[in-house]
């Protein structure tokens, strides 16, 4: 006989309601010799009110009842029981030594009975009935926990699957093992960073507190457990034992440990409970399955975190590494990638020194992904060239055009060109469907200039760069659309927000992009890049001016 059901077939607590004392008594005495407790009661209301405690739990596995009782029959009773929630499970065994004939057989049996039997019965005969009826009442609970807890288990592997970044995933995993095992519980990783986490609830209810963990402590549980394989093991670790590990942690008593690991030569995850509250080997299956989801999403994650940490070193090897000094002006950069949980972007910028003056530039990548971050190191680097082989504004713009719509079908790319004159005096914008350029007079004005042409990729004419005065001490700033795109707000509003914010800022550059980052920069789901410009009141102050524009584009 298994376990299990040596569990289901042990005595328990048996309510007894007859009316008839000695018949009571025999009853009684049957099953207490058996090992079982019993609970006896004269009447039917007698018994109702002996079931259940003050707990609201009840107090009897099973009911041997009487069908002729003085205050209602025993079907009666039958039905109450089985009406009510916290007692609906109760097996019901009818005994009687009147209603002996086949319709009352029916009838108990119809009402909610599970048993019925006719007096004098034989001891044997009852005895083996009760522990039919416990057997069978017990393994139908246990198939209810499990459902339940099946559906625990469900709601917990989609948390750890869909946990966004290593807290929130610690948080579910250890919150979701808690749940799932309705006891304390306590996970330990290695973070993607590579530090080890002690992750501990008190309760399914209580918030998980995440604690660092010593270097050696999975290390020493995995050869406790499963060693360097791969898959999962479940052990029973001593209290002692798992308190010189884990003095702090909120677990008492003996515990039951699972770890798994999902590839050889990759840290497992160790997820842990009191031994009572994992006993059968249905607990400890799915504490196993909890602990092997959790493996494998926290694999998935550590290697998304690579990747991303991949993609965004690229990314960057394919902006500038500084900005040039140019003298009569300043130059501030800000670069923001998205957030960690999200894409890399295509948002790009450059600062050039051509024959024909300083060339600003800022552009977006349609999409997130390493395909536009790709593209815009693409598009960058081409950007360049036709500019140093001397091409105007929008010439550069009509060429980046063809070689995208050639080499990039399908794909579209805005972008920004501010051209500024040796001597600062005049400014050339060439616009293809980029975020208008900033303009900062001396004199406080600000002002979006909104001339622009198509997308590029869409190989449609470009316009000529429109030409606009600047005198000294003008600021020009050229950005991305994540510093101020708001889902659910109008881009005019947040634009027109942004200038006034602008306008009354800091003056100084590298303070006014801090600024402004601070303002709209929070939050955001999207790359931001921020390229400012002032042309100095006195031209010896720009190598200093350049010098600091790249500790902004370091920033």
């Amino acid at each position: 006989m298994t376990e299990t059901a040596r569990r289901d077939s042990a005595p328990g607590t048996i309510l007894v309601i007859d009316d008839d004392e000695t018949n009571r008594y025999i009853l009684t005495s049957w099953l207490q010799r058996a090992g079982h407790t019993v609970i006896d009661a004269a009447d039917g209301g007698q018994g109702l009110a002996l079931l259940i405690a003050e707990d609201g739990a009840p107090r009897a596995e099973a009911a041997v009842i009487d069908v002729q009782l003085p205050d209602m029959t025993g079907f009666e009773v039958c039905e109450r029981l089985k009406a009510d929630p916290r007692t609906a499970f109760l097996p019901v065994i009818h005994v009687s030594a009147i209603a002996m004939s086949p319709e009352d057989h029916t009838e108990g049996l119809s009402r909610g009975a599970d048993a019925y039997l006719d007096q004098p019965v034989d001891p044997d005969e009852f005895l083996a009935t009760v522990t039919a009826a416990l057997r069978y009442a017990r393994a139908r609970r246990r198939a209810e926990r499990l459902t339940a807890r099946l559906a625990t288990l469900n709601r917990a592997t989609l948390d750890v699957y869909r946990a966004v970044g290593f807290h929130s995933f610690a948080a579910s995993a250890t919150g979701g093992a808690a749940t799932l095992m309705s006891s304390p519980a306590t996970a330990i990783f290695l973070s993607p960073l590579g530090q080890p986490v002690h992750s501990h609830t008190p309760r399914p209810d209580a918030a998980p507190l995440t604690l660092p963990a010593g270097s050696e402590l999975l290390d020493r549980l995995a050869s406790y457990t499963l060693g360097s394989d791969t898959g999962s093991e479940v052990r029973l670790m001593p209290h002692s034992q798992w308190k010189a590990l884990l003095p702090l942690d909120p677990i008492e008593g003996d515990v039951v440990v699972v770890v798994a690991r999902t590839k050889r030569n990759r840290p497992p995850v160790c997820v842990a409970v009191p031994a009572g509250a994992a006993r059968g080997t249905d607990e400890r299956e799915l504490l196993q399955q909890l602990a092997s989801a959790s493996a494998l999403a926290l694999e998935a994650l550590r290697t998304y975190n690579e990747e991303h940490a991949l993609a965004l070193a690229l990314q960057r090897t394919f902006l500038p590494d500084r900005l040039p000094a140019v003298p009569g002006t300043s130059l501030a950069v800000r670069y923001l990638p998205a957030s960690d949980h999200a894409e890399i972007g295509g948002d790009f910028y450059e600062a050039l020194e051509t024959p024909a003056g300083l060339l600003l530039a800022i552009g977006d990548v349609a999409g997130h992904s390493l395909v536009a971050a790709t593209v815009m190191g693409e598009i960058r680097h081409a950007l360049r060239a036709y500019a140093l082989e001397g091409h105007s504004p929008h010439h550069v713009l009509e060429r980046l055009d063809v070689l995208l719509a050639h080499t990039r079908p399908g794909l579209t790319v805005t972008l920004c060109l501010v051209l500024v004159e040796p001597d600062g005096g005049r400014v050339h914008v060439a616009n293809a469907g980029h975020i208008p350029p900033l303009l900062l007079a001396p004199d406080g004005g600000a002002a979006y200039l909104h001339e622009h042409g198509p997308l590029l990729g869409l190989r449609l004419p470009h316009p000529e760069a429109t030409v606009h005065p600047t005198a000294p001490g003008t600021r020009i700033l050229l950005i991305t659309d994540g510093l101020v795109e708001v889902r659910s707000q109008d881009l005019d509003d947040t634009l027109a927000a942004f200038r006034d914010a602008t306008a009354s800022g800091p003056r100084e550059l590298e303070a006014l992009c801090d600024f402004l980052l601070g303002s709209f920069g929070e939050g955001k789901e999207d790359d931001i890049a921020l390229l400012a410009l002032q042309l100095d009141a006195e031209p010896e102050a720009g190598a200093e001016a350049g010098a600091g524009a790249e500790a902004g584009a370091a920033a």
